[in-house]
């Protein structure tokens, strides 16, 4: 374990995993993949289940090459075997740390394991000279964040640390739009002043994460890979610092009817209002309250958009080669 007197940038942390290592240096396809949902989203089997069929979607796409990211001992790790994935995924509760901008610092200096949430997740890959990143949803600003006039209370200022990495780091994200439990509009809004450009894949409307639509216009869309790429390499070309975010809706087979995801989110956020629940717990016990409200059906939904964010994002890699 590196001594803590000493003073070590991003890079001087870095493990990127040789495989990783040689694709980015030939200019191969690389997709970044973060840890959470390993450790903090899913039960095991089904989050290593979930992350090894990420990462094979990834390679059945155009050759591209995945990096889970995660931190160990006091490193950052771009690209995990399979001993690794195990390792994460079989950890005991509540033994891995959720590492994000505001405490990946506490947790390299802790040791022992760490997941990566969407913000440390671009720290690394962009450090390592991934361009692409792919996750399930961002996080974003939560229902009374700014505004708790409704319910009498304070403005939470909930605002995830997610909006400012997008912000801040040059990278194209891959996902199914903001969590469906939080404020979409509020969260398109900030992205709109931080300079991000949402683009939706395939359609006029942001996804509505556990459905096809959330019934919110996109500010823009692309109607294929090929031409979201051109977009995306346009912005990153321009050097103006922000990342590119792509969303892609579920896939139509096991997507929630509109109308019963937005139902779902709205009585589920209604309960955790009624039980008090807020802070970090709030977002696991929404999507399991989503998920008893849904007779499980979100689930599904969830693992399998997790997963084609990620094919998805192989094939923008793909298209991006040698573009900038």
């Amino acid at each position: 374990m590196p001594d803590p007197s000493v003073s070590m940038s991003v890079l001087d942390r870095l493990d990127v995993a040789p495989e990783v290592a040689t694709a980015i240096a030939e200019g191969r396809p690389v997709v970044a993949l973060e840890s959470t949902l390993i450790s903090h989203g899913l039960p095991y089997p089904q989050n290593l289940e979930v992350a090894t069929a990420s990462e094979a979607a990834v390679r059945e796409t155009a050759g591209a090459v995945p990096a889970t990211v995660a931190v160990r001992d006091g490193r950052l790790l771009v690209g995990l075997d399979a001993a690794a994935l195990e390792a994460l995924a079989t950890a005991p509760s509540g033994s891995v740390r959720k590492a994000a901008r505001p405490s990946l610092a506490g947790a390299l200096a802790a040791g022992g394991w760490a997941a990566t949430t969407v913000s440390a997740t671009m720290i690394a890959a962009a450090a390592a000279g991934i361009r692409v990143f792919a996750t399930g949803g961002i996080g974003g600003v939560h229902r009374g964040a700014l505004d708790a006039s409704a319910t009498g209370a304070s403005a939470s200022f909930d605002i995830s640390s997610d909006l400012e990495e997008l912000g801040r780091t040059a990278m194209a994200v891959v996902c199914a739009g903001p969590k469906a439990i939080l404020d979409v509009p509020a969260t398109l809004e900030y992205l709109e002043t931080r300079g991000v450009p949402v683009i939706a894949l395939g359609q006029r409307e942001i996804p509505g994460f556990f459905a096809r639509s959330s019934g919110i216009a996109a500010p823009a869309m692309a109607a294929d890979v090929g031409a979201a790429a051109d977009v995306v390499a346009t912005h990153l070309g321009l050097g103006l610092g922000s990342a590119a975010l792509v969303c892609v809706p579920v896939p139509e087979d096991v997507a929630l009817p509109d109308d019963v995801a937005r139902d779902a989110v709205e009585r589920a956020v209604a309960d955790a209002e009624a039980a008090g629940i807020a802070g970090p717990a709030l977002t696991p016990w929404l999507l399991a309250r989503i998920a008893t409200l849904t007779d499980g059906r979100s689930v599904p939904a969830n693992t399998a958009l997790i997963v084609n964010n990620a094919r998805t994002a192989a094939s923008l890699a793909a298209a991006l080669v040698g573009r900038f």
